[in-house]
């Protein structure tokens, strides 16, 4: 079907499942819970509360999932950016695996709302398979031990053999598979939630962006160019979209500018040279390659970050990353489209998630590993405000941490030559072994 014209030109906004496009904000509205942005984070939020009986609605600047919710990989797994190990360093081994079953949880919760409320996102393609870029063998099977220890995930650590058979490159010297990740298309299941957070009862309006707001008293007032919204409670979930709604967290997130290219359709024959196998893949590079192939023979390949959201040559660009890792494709291998996308990370790279008290909540900073751990914090959130469990503390001990404020996108731009860095540094170390 044919795209909302809102949506920026890529794979997702060119295979829409359906077209609905929601009323903005028309006129003054009451409403008990109020979620200020309409991408995963605040849908998967909106639909907790609205299957809790809750009343619910959501704002969108623009179209749900139009920011990274529409635009990333189409990655489904358990755990966080911020990657196990370091969530173990940071709270211990029990409250690490507290947090990662709440990832646990909503990957089966995603499935069991896929079937549930009929959501087009397919297909499904089981299967993630991380790469090891150096020779990290040791560290990896050390990370899958602790996995099945502390977390009681299953993983398999694949030879360098297995994945280049799969996988024809010489960049690649081993992996770690997990047989629980899937990928899909991201922005039909999005779009597949708001219908579902419609369908229990909720109200949706895009097109309305919050621009002043009065928080500090009960009921809350946030005032759109569509009219006032009076609520009880408040959600931000806007990540690296927030700009100057709220301070606190504007201060505490990095914009972090990511891309992704879909390619031409290539011939069986050319891209078995290459890509043997369907799983979604991503690399152990803190700025890593990310990608899977498509069934018409197609490859979403992601990767770079920086801080120019819209960069030049960005296909050209990305024509590049694939051929370094697959050199034998060049000549054969052609860009279609490719697009920027503003993830949100804070400092620490886990999610924030909590409460500023007296009925104003957050749940942002999802970037990196946002299509399953956005459920896992929506549904934290949800448990919070119903009375439930007070489940969203698991995040506390890493909080709002000062991401530079108005410096942010140069303090962004150094973290991400930081990582840069230490990926030139890994693969160097790597030769010389």
């Amino acid at each position: 079907m044919h795209s909302p014209s809102a949506y920026p030109d890529s794979f997702y906004s060119r295979t829409l499942s359906d077209a609905v496009e929601r009323p903005a904000l028309d006129g003054d509205i009451d409403t008990d819970i109020l979620v200020i942005g309409g991408g995963m984070a605040g849908l998967a939020t909106a639909l907790g509360l609205a299957e809790r009986g809750k009343q619910v609605t959501v704002i969108e600047a623009r179209q749900v999932g139009w920011g990274a919710s529409g635009r990333n990989g189409g990655f489904v797994s358990s755990g966080y950016a911020a990657g196990a190990g370091r969530m173990v360093e940071a709270v211990g081994e029990t409250q690490a695996r507290a947090l990662n079953d709440l990832t646990v949880n909503a990957l089966t919760l995603i499935r069991r709302r896929i079937e549930r409320y009929g959501i087009d996102c397919g297909p499904i393609v089981e299967g993630k398979l991380g790469t090891l870029w150096g020779d990290t063998t040791e560290s990896a099977k050390a990370n899958v031990e602790m996995m099945e220890r502390v977390f009681g995930e299953k993983r398999e650590l694949w030879s360098e053999e297995k994945v280049r058979d799969l996988y024809v490159t010489d960049r690649y010297h081993g992996g770690v598979f997990n047989p629980s990740g899937f990928h899909f298309h991201s922005l039909n299941f999005t779009r597949g939630i708001a219908a579902a957070v419609e369908q229990r009862g909720g109200r949706i309006y895009e097109h309305t962006e919050a621009h002043s707001l009065r928080l500090d008293k009960s009921p809350k007032h946030v005032v759109t160019h569509g009219g006032t919204i009076t609520a009880n409670q408040v959600v931000f979930c806007c990540s690296g979209y927030i700009g100057h709604l709220e301070d606190r967290l504007r201060a505490a997130t990095l914009p972090v500018g990511t891309f992704v290219l879909l390619t031409q359709p290539l011939e069986p024959d050319i891209l078995e040279t290459a890509i043997r196998a369907p799983y979604a893949i991503a690399d152990d590079r803190a700025a890593g390659d990310y990608y899977r192939p498509l069934p018409d023979g197609r490859i979403l390949w992601g990767g770079r970050v920086s801080s120019n959201l819209d960069p030049r040559n960005l296909a050209q660009d990305m024509l590049g990353d694939i051929l370094t890792v697959y050199p034998q494709l060049a000549g054969k291998v052609a860009a279609d489209v490719a697009w920027p996308g503003t993830m949100g990370y804070a400092t620490h790279r886990m999610p924030q998630i909590g409460t500023f008290g007296d009925g104003v909540w957050y749940c942002q900073g999802f970037g990196g590993h946002g299509m399953c751990a956005t459920t896992a914090g929506g549904e934290a959130i949800a448990a919070g405000i119903a009375g439930e469990d007070e489940r969203y503390t698991l995040f506390e001990p890493f909080g709002l941490t000062y991401a530079g404020g108005i410096l942010g996108p140069y303090v962004a731009q150094a973290v991400y030559w930081w990582w840069q860095l230490g990926d030139w540094w890994g693969s160097r170390k790597a030769r010389r072994l």
